[in-house]
């Protein structure tokens, strides 16, 4: 078993979901994204997503893009996510890229799967790959003993979530709706649906993101999905805070109060 499917494992036996976290490297600053990732593990934090800035993110909000943006005029480039992969591994917490197709295929299929094996990344999600145009990323992250991560979304019929985790071997990504991240006041309902459609077509772990910002939100899918996955809220957290400093701390502080939120009881949701 991998050192992702472990966590799963792990969360599973808590009779719990995993808690993933995500800033984009490069913002506020490298060392300064590793500080926040890291503290982020350190309260809670079970799974770990690396941004790779990109200039056309098409799933990202207006939060996100932000820091991206940010990190893009910064001068952050693939060395410094790799480099970012690496220092938030030595915690021991499984760290995957989430990342557009183009800096890939730019960068080297194989180059790129073989350099986040040796940065200590366990696997890659990437939005915007269909199955059908995977080929030489199936090669090269089986080569590399890199996991892979497709998406699934409200839209997917049975027959395309059948096709995507076919092709997937780390966890299913399961958006929470149509449109782009951010937070907001309530998960879709679609949700749940999604994520039962989903586990009836594979064993492996299914975690939902889009849309997941508060505690009391966490709580609500970690009662159906194997996975909560918080991203605006924690870059939130850095855009506002004076300091870097301070955004690491309040960074820590957001995956302390998710973390409980991922361990409340179906009781305490419906109270």
């Amino acid at each position: 078993m991998s050192k992702l499917h472990d966590a799963f494992a792990t969360a599973k036996a808590e009779n719990r979901a995993a808690l993933v976290g995500y800033l984009p490297a490069g913002f506020p600053s490298v060392q300064g994204g590793i500080d926040a990732l890291i503290a982020m593990v350190n309260n809670g934090v079970d799974i770990v997503e690396v941004g790779l800035p990109y200039s056309d993110p098409l799933m990202d909000g207006p939060v996100i893009q932000q820091a991206v943006t940010a990190a893009l005029e910064a001068g952050t480039k693939i060395p410094d996510v790799m480099a970012t992969v690496a220092g938030v591994a030595t915690t021991g917490a499984p760290v995957l890229v989430m990342t557009y197709w183009n800096p890939i295929e730019r960068y080297g299929v194989e180059r790129f799967a073989s350099e986040l094996a040796a940065a200590g990344g366990v696997g890659v999600i990437t939005p915007d790959i269909t199955p059908e145009e995977a080929d030489a990323w199936i090669a090269a992250t089986d080569a590399a003993g890199i996991e892979r991560v497709f998406l699934v979304a409200p839209s997917s019929t049975d027959e395309r979530v059948a096709k995507v985790v076919a092709v997937t071997n780390g966890f299913v990504y399961a958006a929470s709706l149509m449109g782009v991240t951010g937070t907001r006041t309530s998960v879709s309902s679609g949700a749940a649906d999604l994520v039962a459609r989903t586990r009836a077509a594979t064993d492996l772990p299914v975690a939902v993101g889009l849309g997941v910002s508060t505690p009391e939100q966490a709580a609500t899918v970690a009662q159906y999905a194997d996975g909560v996955i918080v991203g605006s809220a924690f870059v939130r957290t850095l855009i506002d805070a004076a300091t870097p400093e301070a955004g690491t701390a309040a960074a820590g502080q957001l995956a302390a109060a998710l973390a409980q939120g991922v361990r409340a009881t179906a009781s305490e949701v419906n109270a």
